[in-house]
């Protein structure tokens, strides 16, 4: 017995691809549809299937759906951004009719609130699962697995780099662009952090074995569900989406472009998508028609080892477009097995990555997976002796994305005009007992940013392994190299060189540091700094406590 699977936005980028799969299914009766008849009818005459004219705004559109008596309803339209007043329309629809609901939806706020048709959808007996894409579906997929034994996840980090050549509709360019320069969610170090839409540039690789590989390409912060789905699912620290434009100019140009949205001289881009499409047309025979994706797992294992895993997928000749479209093949399967619950809830960890890999198998698609030791830029340093620090100290410098702090301080300071010059010069605190204090680390490229909050004074710095066994510690044009030292159980700091915009500091006017951490009878990191120059003595001492504040959500 045929079952009918109704596919809204059926002839577009990504509801084509997965058309194209249903078509060749015996199982299925396809019904493509949409607002265009024209464009149904010729995907259709080419890949198969049946025509319908189905408008998600028409009043009358459970009845429509109604006469086609679908097994299943797959809304592969969107914008999900821009569905209105009765976003969930389509899956109230299917729900009247019996028919079981998946979308192919990257908003978070879309996938999150399908969760409000979970009581009519159980009473149904139906799945109604929202964000069956690339993303939540397929990352979370592999999360899943990559993280299986561990402990302690410390950083869920995607990123998709699809090629030049790749098709893209209005809907998705509108989508990409109108996100670029405003805020955008991710979760960092146990909590969200708003960033500007198309910030965050970062450089992405991708290798398979046998593929050609996905080299250099730029990657930024993108809205998606995955910072808002994965944390409490996974009690991840931090989890992060980025993605990238294959040509630079079309990356870095739509960075510029984002920046007067950034500084609020404008509300958004989107009004731009059709202008920018029409470049991004004419450009399109410069890119190549290889694309990417990679998910990464960085964390603790339950024997306490710091790893990242990988899982890394390349697509050639075109293929990148049907990865999106995978999810909703394999949620079929499952349907059709009676293996999926009701409810409606977002696609997260629904599938084995191994059923999503078998499904790719018809395409030029391949993956990888791979481990390794995190390096972390204390442990480089320290090498084997970082093992042998208490794991309150162990813990404070396990940094792979963010990390926050928190605690206590009294504070001393130097006496005269020039020790109260450099303290505000460098932003060094004021003086005070028990001052509340904040610590954030995050992780730059093998480097780390230390940001400490005194009251109302900020210390900035960024720390990086220098060689040699010594750590670099820079603020500003300031930078000075400390030779780590274990000592019974304490972590010391000594300084050793300096330098200012790169040249070395003679050892008279080197700054003393006594500096150490160590841990108190309750078991908290506490930190003990003294800094003095010769001639002036003291600059400042604090010393006080911390405490994690970026528990797993």
């Amino acid at each position: 017995m045929r079952e009918t699977v109704l596919v809204l936005g059926g002839y577009g980028v990504f509801g084509s691809r997965i058309c194209m799969a249903l078509a060749r299914d015996e199982r299925v009766d396809l019904v493509v549809a949409g607002r265009d008849r024209n464009a149904a009818s010729a995907f259709c005459a080419i890949h198969g299937g049946r025509p319908e004219v189905i408008d998600r705004e028409d009043p009358a559109l459970a009845d429509r759906v109604a006469l086609l008596s679908p097994f299943l309803v797959i809304d592969a339209a969107g914008p999900f951004q821009s569905y209105g007043a009765r976003p969930y329309r389509v899956a109230e629809a299917a729900i009247a009719v019996g028919a079981h609901y998946l979308d192919l939806s990257d908003d978070p706020a879309f996938t999150i609130g399908i969760a409000m048709l979970d009581a009519a959808a159980r009473q149904a007996d139906l799945a109604i699962l929202s964000g069956v894409s690339s993303v939540p579906a397929l990352s979370s997929a592999a999360v899943a697995e990559l993280a299986s034994d561990m402990a302690d996840i410390h950083l869920i980090d995607t990123v998709i780099v699809p090629g030049n050549r790749a098709p893209r509709g209005l809907s998705v360019v509108r989508a990409i662009v109108g996100q670029a320069g405003r805020p955008t969610r991710m979760w960092r170090g146990g909590r969200p952090e708003q960033v500007p839409g198309w910030s965050g540039l970062s450089r992405v690789s991708l290798r398979v074995p046998g593929k050609s590989p996905v080299a250099g390409r730029w990657a930024s912060f993108n809205a998606a569900p995955d910072p808002a789905l994965l944390p409490s699912h996974f009690k991840a620290r931090s989890v992060l989406f980025r993605a990238g434009l294959e040509l630079k100019i079309m990356h870095g140009g739509l960075l510029l472009l984002s920046l007067p949205v950034r500084w609020g001289l404008v509300r958004t881009l989107a009004p731009l998508a059709p202008a920018l499409k029409w470049v991004a047309e004419r450009l399109e025979p410069f890119g190549s028609d290889t694309g990417g994706m990679r998910v990464r797992v960085a964390g603790l294992t339950s024997e306490g080892a710091m790893e990242v895993r990988d899982w890394v997928l390349v697509a050639g000749a075109g293929d990148g477009p049907h990865v999106p479209a995978i999810p909703a093949r394999v949620m079929l399967g499952r349907l059709r097995a009676g293996a999926v619950s009701a409810g409606a809830r977002r696609c997260v960890a629904e599938f084995k990555l191994g059923e999503a890999e078998q499904a790719m198998t018809d395409f030029n698609i391949a993956t990888d997976r791979t481990a390794g030791a995190f390096p972390l830029a204390f442990a480089e340093v320290l090498g084997p002796a970082f093992g042998l620090l208490p794991p309150a100290l162990r813990d404070l410098h396990t940094v792979m994305d963010v990390r926050r702090w928190r605690g206590e301080a009294d504070i001393e300071t130097g006496h005269g005009h020039m020790a109260r010059l450099i303290r505000v010069l460098m932003g060094f605190p004021t003086g005070g007992k028990r001052v509340p204090v904040t610590v954030r680390m995050e992780r730059h490229e093998g480097s780390e940013v230390w940001e400490r909050r005194f009251g109302g004074r900020t210390l900035r710095s960024r720390l990086s392994p220098g060689g040699g066994g010594v750590i670099r510690e820079r603020f500003g044009p300031l930078s000075f190299d400390i030779a780590l030292r274990v000592e019974a159980g304490r972590l010391t700091y000594p300084v050793v060189a300096g330098r200012c915009c790169g040249l070395p500091l003679p050892r008279m006017l080197l700054p003393m540091s006594r500096t150490a951490e160590s841990v108190d009878a309750e078991g908290r990191a506490v930190f003990d700094v003294e800094v003095s120059l010769p001639g002036l003595g003291r600059v400042v001492h604090y010393r006080g406590w911390l405490v994690p504040d970026d528990a797993m959500a």
